[in-house]
């Protein structure tokens, strides 16, 4: 069907030389990755050095456990945790809320330059990042009314809490969501840092306490029932301090592909059509 089409081919020497452009733009989005996976590396074995094996540096300097630090039988959590510790719920971690969707059949509850609103779509679409700004659509003020929605500040830990479970990343502005969400706002002493890892940890468990025939979810009310340990509100501090610097690169390396990505896409048409050449 398309043999009568004519078509403007550039020439192989002009292809390569376009090709060149933009590889280097892929191979600095690459680099960012590879950079990024190697920061979460790095974070999640603090964490599990820190309140998995309870090895966080004691008042020496000195790994906790390790070193003969004082541990306790946690009836509860049936196992030992450190002297001082304590056993809560993932609602001690802190303000566990959901969100809802606009009425859809009234258009003017969406734009596409409004409050952020976030679906567990959007999380399957940014699972190679950490951090989420906002989704395909925006809500108006108009949406935000009709479905009562509460926008979420900077640092909420979002989870996604049906189809599927377990999608989460952290706001790195204000937004909503809707219903297929359960997230986490820190408030009650525990940091976004502290509580992204610690959730994500209980996942295993979040998704044994799953229900539903249809497609699995989990409720704000089985979710605020699952026990988790409470470390001490210093050590806390003291592991916050200590990869608050990479979630900050993180961050930075996210935001910097985003460009770079809009770059190459926004390049790309203008180099094939002649609009922008190479030399």
């Amino acid at each position: 069907y398309l043999t009568g089409l004519k078509f403007k081919v550039p020439l192989k020497s002009y292809q390569d030389k376009i090709v060149s452009v933009l590889s280097v733009l892929d191979n600095k989005i690459d680099l960012n990755n590879r950079i990024n996976a190697e920061l979460e590396a790095m974070a999640k074995t603090l964490y599990d050095y820190w309140f998995v094996q309870f090895d966080f540096p004691d008042a020496n300097g000195k790994p906790y456990k390790t070193s003969g630090g004082k541990m306790e039988y946690n009836a509860t959590l049936k196992r030992e945790i450190p002297a001082g510790w304590k056993s809560g719920t993932l609602d001690d971690l802190g303000q566990i809320v959901g969100g809802s969707t606009p009425t859809t059949s009234r258009p003017e509850n969406f734009t596409t330059n409004g409050t952020p609103w976030i679906t567990p779509n959007d999380l399957s679409d940014n699972q190679s990042n950490k951090f989420i700004s906002r989704g395909a659509q925006d809500v108006s003020v108009e949406g935000i009314k009709s479905a009562s929605l509460k926008t979420y500040p900077a640092g909420t830990v979002l989870l996604s809490s049906r189809a599927p479970i377990g999608y989460m990343a952290i706001a790195r502005n204000e937004l909503t969501t809707n219903q297929g969400f359960k997230s986490f706002i820190p408030s009650k002493n525990y940091s976004t840092e502290y509580v992204y890892y610690a959730v994500k940890n209980s996942l295993p468990v979040i998704m044994q306490n799953a229900s539903g025939s249809t497609f699995k979810e989990v409720s704000g009310s089985v979710l605020k029932s699952i026990d988790v340990m409470l470390p001490a509100f210093s050590v806390v501090d003291d592991f916050t301090k200590t990869v608050a610097g990479i979630f900050s690169r993180q961050d930075k390396l996210e935001q910097e592909n985003q460009q770079l990505t809009a770059l190459r896409d926004w390049l790309l048409p203008l180099l094939m059509n002649g609009q922008v050449t190479v030399k």
